[in-house]
């Protein structure tokens, strides 16, 4: 497969700015095909490890059903969003990542999803966690987007001043 070029490259972040935004940020929107073909977009909140965006939720529902009818998907992030309304313009930092998500199966892999996904969000706590994890596993669906292609892009006026 191959992506599009962003049009205005002179705004693109590098990978590594694109790595911060995401070991960083705390929520995005997940884009994938849902019923009859409509986009179907949800806000979700996400870990990011070695290229994966890890995801959490229930084992139904419109999310998993449009994976399971199509693995493709886009995540976005905004990182920064800043109206300036005397210039009418806006200050922002996102990314989009593209790829193929999946459901992780193995109960191996989804503690270790889990483990990053709580590790992240309640830093510590590692018995405490293994209990409520062990408890919440029968209920519990996890899955990863594998990142195939990702684009950051800055305002003209955050890539002038660095």
């Amino acid at each position: 497969m191959t992506f599009r070029k962003m049009r205005r490259s002179g705004q693109l972040l590098t990978v590594e700015e694109c790595n911060e935004i995401l070991n960083n940020a705390t929520s995005g929107v997940l884009a994938l095909i849902g019923d009859e073909g409509y986009p179907y977009t949800v806000p979700l909140s996400f870990a990011y490890h070695e290229g994966r965006l890890i995801f959490h939720c229930l084992k139904s529902g419109h999310k998993i059903d449009a994976i399971k009818n199509c693995d493709k998907a886009s995540f976005c992030v905004i990182a920064q969003d800043d109206v300036i309304p005397e210039n009418y313009a806006t200050n922002y930092k996102s990314i989009i990542a593209f790829g193929k998500v999946k459901i992780l199966s193995e109960k191996s892999e989804i503690t270790e999803a889990i483990n990053i996904f709580a590790e992240k969000y309640r830093p510590g706590y590692v018995e405490e966690r293994n209990a409520e994890i062990e408890e919440a596993l029968p209920r519990l669906c996890m899955f990863v987007l594998e990142i195939e292609h990702m684009t950051g892009k800055a305002a003209k006026a955050l890539i002038e001043r660095q």
